[in-house]
């Protein structure tokens, strides 16, 4: 592996841990489209993949779409409802969602940046949303770059937000690691020649992310750790 010079990080299940975060968002947001219809609560959750009972998204969850596709798998349930009307109060109420760090993200980024690494975000979510997160937690000034599905460079798993990455650090994609806890990420990872290194505070488990890591750790606190004894 050439010497690491650049990070580019998910955002949703790998800085913020997923369940913790959106389980709460999602049972919110499927009350007031529901209007409290119980019925419909619980049809838009098993569209969602949300389990009502364990307050826990189940495996084939479309939650970690963009907003978009899931207004796509929501609207069919919702008669009445416009797309775009749809789309504005998800991502308005996504601004406003509570983020849980995986890791005190303000230390572990002030670390990796004392190592001289620079750092990005490549996420499915919009921009206006994920800079509010990263915002309120105090660090969105710690990214030299930032992607969104809105962005102009598409969506993961498509390579467009990495190699957007990559030439604004001036950096060979070979020389970057993409960090996510999901398949798309290292599918992303992989279609723009990045190592690919997947955490488990998203959804996946070690068994489904493993065949197409490079390294799996249980959170990004472990990160400066593995990046060091890369060498």
């Amino acid at each position: 592996m050439p010497r690491i010079k650049g990070i580019v990080f998910d955002k949703d299940g790998t800085l913020f841990d997923f369940q913790a975060t959106w389980g709460a968002w999602s049972l919110g947001m499927l009350h007031v489209e529901a209007n409290g219809d119980p019925l419909l609560v619980e049809r838009l959750a098993q569209v969602l993949g949300y389990d009502l009972r364990t307050k826990r998204f189940r495996s084939d969850t479309v939650i970690a779409a963009t907003t978009d596709v899931l207004a796509d798998a929501l609207l069919p349930h919702l008669p009445g409802t416009g797309k775009a009307e749809l789309i504005q109060r998800m991502d308005a109420r996504a601004a406003q969602a509570p983020q849980v760090e995986a890791a005190p993200l303000a230390d572990l980024l002030d670390r990796l940046a004392k190592m001289g690494l620079a750092l990005g975000i490549a996420t499915n979510d919009a921009e206006v949303s994920a800079r509010a997160h990263l915002r309120a937690a105090g660090v969105e000034g710690a990214f030299d770059f930032i992607a969104c599905h809105d962005s102009g460079w598409g969506a993961k798993p498509d390579a467009g937000q990495l190699l957007a990455f990559a030439h604004a650090t001036r950096l060979d994609p070979a020389e970057c690691v993409m960090v996510g806890d999901s398949l798309h990420d290292l599918m992303a990872a992989r279609a723009a020649g990045m190592s690919g290194v997947a955490v488990l505070t998203g959804l996946a488990d070690r068994a489904t992310l493993a065949p197409m890591a490079d390294a799996v750790l249980e959170t990004i606190a472990d990160l400066p750790d593995w990046i060091a004894a890369q060498g």
